[in-house]
């Protein structure tokens, strides 16, 4: 299924469903993929449609055009009048893009990012679990360069997925990391020249959609829901996703096809 249709405006958020993978991608190249308060709306709201359909099993998340994967909130929307106070109040809980916090989306995200991943746009990109990039991407939390904080998530998201000293050297600066600097941080995990971006993507997925999905929901559960506790407190929770998977149609078959020497027919229940 699919939301774009013929003659739709330029200012929208693509969202299609094919084969178990939904893609979601912000086409707003003139402003290189900036976020204003009616695209934040509207991904909230897919991101919520995602939830509700057994049916995904990959997300992938992208910028329209070459240039940009999203360069945060669109500083030309009226929106951004309010005073840091306003905006701190008025925060989504699930973070920027109702993506960057978000700990309810039970399957995988993969970024595709495909140009510049600044401000909001790399706090989504935070928001993700596999980063794949083109060679050309850039990456920041460049908010201090004009006079705002990365409080969508990228302040605490960053200093938990990378080296301290690397994580404050961006956050102490709003300087932009070229893609290869950001895999070496392990923020990324491949980056490849633009061409081949599509080709890599399809295969992370591919290799997503290998797994039984009611597996890879209680990995994400598992990891999402239990950051702050000790490992053995985390492996002690009987989270929804957790019991579900230890008692499915998936791990069923799962076993059935290993003894019979063929390749898995996930039944995604």
């Amino acid at each position: 299924m699919t939301d774009a249709a013929p003659g739709d405006a330029v200012d929208e958020v693509r969202f299609e469903v094919a084969d178990h993978v939904a893609r979601v991608t912000i086409n707003r190249p003139a402003v290189l993929n900036a976020v204003d308060g009616p695209t934040h709306e509207r991904l909230v709201e897919i991101w919520e449609r995602i939830e509700a359909d057994p049916d995904v099993r990959a997300v992938v998340v992208t910028g329209g055009g070459e240039r940009a994967f999203c360069v945060g909130a669109d500083m030309s929307a009226a929106a951004i009048a309010k005073t840091g106070l306003e905006y701190w109040a008025d925060l989504d809980p699930n973070g920027f893009g109702g993506l960057s916090l978000r700990t309810t989306l039970d399957v995988p995200v993969i970024a595709r990012v495909n140009g510049y991943a600044l401000g909001g746009g790399m706090e989504m990109v935070l928001g993700c679990d596999i980063v794949i990039a083109a060679e050309h991407a850039r990456f920041g939390l460049t908010e201090p360069r004009v006079g705002r904080i990365p409080l969508d998530g990228g302040v605490f998201q960053l200093v938990r997925r990378v080296p301290h000293t690397q994580a404050m050297g961006m956050l102490l600066t709003g300087r932009r990391a070229e893609a290869a600097e950001m895999q070496a941080m392990g923020l990324v995990n491949e980056v490849v020249p633009a061409a081949e971006l599509d080709a890599a993507v399809d295969r992370w997925l591919a290799d997503v959609l290998a797994c039984a999905p009611t597996s890879l929901r209680a990995v994400k559960q598992m990891v999402q829901r239990t950051a702050q506790m000790s490992a053995r407190e985390a492996r002690d929770q009987r989270l929804p996703a957790l019991m579900a998977a230890l008692d499915s149609a998936d791990g069923k078959e799962g076993v059935r096809a290993f003894q019979e020497k063929r390749a898995p027919v996930w039944p995604g229940r």
